[in-house]
Protein backbone atom coordinates (compact mmCIF):
# COMPACT_ATOMS: atom_id res chain seq x y z
CA UNK A 1 0.00 0.00 0.00
CA UNK A 2 1.28 3.46 -0.90
CA UNK A 3 1.83 5.90 1.94
CA UNK A 4 -0.53 8.87 1.89
CA UNK A 5 1.25 12.20 1.35
CA UNK A 6 0.72 14.58 4.28
CA UNK A 7 -0.14 18.19 3.48
CA UNK A 8 2.51 20.61 4.74
CA UNK A 9 2.17 24.30 5.59
CA UNK A 10 4.89 26.97 5.41
CA UNK A 11 4.10 29.48 8.15
CA UNK A 12 5.88 32.85 8.04
CA UNK A 13 5.61 35.51 10.72
CA UNK A 14 4.92 38.78 8.88
CA UNK A 15 4.08 41.00 11.85
CA UNK A 16 5.90 41.44 15.14
CA UNK A 17 4.73 39.84 18.37
CA UNK A 18 5.92 42.83 20.41
CA UNK A 19 3.08 44.43 22.33
CA UNK A 20 0.69 41.54 21.63
CA UNK A 21 -1.26 39.55 24.18
CA UNK A 22 1.00 37.13 26.10
CA UNK A 23 -1.09 34.14 24.96
CA UNK A 24 -0.48 35.10 21.31
CA UNK A 25 3.27 35.45 21.86
CA UNK A 26 3.32 31.98 23.47
CA UNK A 27 1.41 30.59 20.48
CA UNK A 28 4.02 32.03 18.09
CA UNK A 29 6.75 30.38 20.17
CA UNK A 30 4.84 27.06 20.16
CA UNK A 31 4.72 27.23 16.36
CA UNK A 32 8.52 27.58 16.41
CA UNK A 33 8.59 31.24 15.39
CA UNK A 34 11.21 33.22 17.30
CA UNK A 35 11.57 36.34 15.18
CA UNK A 36 9.88 38.48 12.55
CA UNK A 37 10.07 37.13 8.94
CA UNK A 38 11.05 33.63 10.12
CA UNK A 39 9.42 30.65 8.39
CA UNK A 40 8.71 27.14 9.65
CA UNK A 41 7.10 24.10 8.02
CA UNK A 42 4.50 22.00 9.86
CA UNK A 43 2.16 19.18 8.96
CA UNK A 44 -1.42 20.34 8.46
CA UNK A 45 -3.41 19.03 11.44
CA UNK A 46 -6.17 20.36 13.73
CA UNK A 47 -3.73 21.55 16.43
CA UNK A 48 -1.71 23.64 13.97
CA UNK A 49 -4.91 24.96 12.35
CA UNK A 50 -6.11 26.13 15.78
CA UNK A 51 -2.86 27.97 16.46
CA UNK A 52 -3.00 29.59 13.02
CA UNK A 53 -6.59 30.70 13.68
CA UNK A 54 -5.53 32.35 16.94
CA UNK A 55 -2.61 34.38 15.57
CA UNK A 56 -3.47 34.43 11.86
CA UNK A 57 -3.27 38.22 11.76
CA UNK A 58 0.49 37.91 12.38
CA UNK A 59 1.14 35.14 9.85
CA UNK A 60 1.30 34.27 6.18
CA UNK A 61 0.42 30.60 5.51
CA UNK A 62 1.17 28.73 2.27
CA UNK A 63 0.67 25.09 1.37
CA UNK A 64 3.85 23.34 0.21
CA UNK A 65 4.60 19.88 -1.18
CA UNK A 66 5.36 17.38 1.55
Amino acid sequence: MAKKKQKMLRITQVRSGVGRVEKHRRTLRALGLKRHQQSVVHEDNPAIQGMIAQVGYLLDVQEVEG
